[in-house]
């Protein structure tokens, strides 16, 4: 079926409706490895690719949650009108309503936002889960982050707040690229994410990063393997036979 958008933005402000697929085997291969952002983030940096950002900086309100999706992007700049202006309007700034009206399961929703004020409430959050979204990334404020915790909604966000951003914060663009905390997050990529951080994967690079990661994980394997057994220090240096 056809998507089709609702009318809050402009069709222009559209990139795509239809986010390429990142392959099954891919997104398992991720969710079974047992340190999720730690050995994704070795991987990268073996390979060369730039994309992780540090729980300090992007901090979870769950620190259990545990996510491996597809990237649904939202840029929000603050709004061009007064607070008081734009609440005469009547009319709120946020369109995240058009970003779950296209998601499909399984995918994050990664928000260039603004900060100290809330870009995602309890209600969006609450559609966008029952959407079948497993979280969102916020380089911006949240709020409500109690009742993301309690439906089992991922959410890490740059700062908490209880200050709506619907007459502070205007939605420009959904599934364009974005930039979270300098780091260029386009459409579809893959987003890790725990208690230690969150990793952005570019989509082309998601298969080389799991391989290598996969690797990391099969050494580390061994090296516990080894320390468990109480072998000599002299024998746990890394790519020691």
């Amino acid at each position: 079926m056809t998507k089709q958008t609702l009318g809050k933005l402009s069709p222009d402000a559209f990139g795509m409706l239809d986010l390429p697929v990142i392959p099954a085997d891919i997104l398992e291969g991720f969710r079974a490895l047992p340190d999720l952002t730690g050995m994704a983030s070795d991987a990268m940096d073996e390979l060369g690719i730039v994309g992780v950002v540090p729980a300090s900086i992007l901090r979870p309100v769950d620190t259990k949650a545990r996510i491996v999706g597809r990237a649904l992007t939202q840029l929000n700049v603050a709004h061009p009108l007064s607070v008081p202006d734009a609440v005469a309007t009547g009319v709120s700034g946020l369109a995240e309503i058009e970003s779950h009206n296209i998601s499909e399961p399984g995918d994050v929703l990664v928000i260039q936002g603004i900060d100290h004020v809330s870009n995602l409430g309890g209600m969006a959050q609450t559609i966008g889960h029952r959407q079948g979204q497993i979280g969102a990334i916020i380089d911006g404020g949240a709020r409500d982050v109690d009742h993301a915790r309690d439906i089992g909604y991922g959410l890490w966000s740059r700062s908490v707040s209880p200050i709506t951003g619907k007459w502070r914060v205007q939605t420009v663009a959904i599934n364009k690229p974005v930039t979270i905390c300098g780091i260029a997050v386009a459409p579809g990529d893959l987003v890790l994410a725990d208690e230690v951080g969150v990793c952005f994967i570019p989509r082309e690079r998601a298969a080389e990063v799991l391989a290598r990661t996969q690797r990391i994980a099969a050494n580390e394997k061994i090296r516990t393997a080894k320390i468990e057994s109480g072998a000599p220090v002299s024998e746990l240096i890394p790519g020691k036979k």
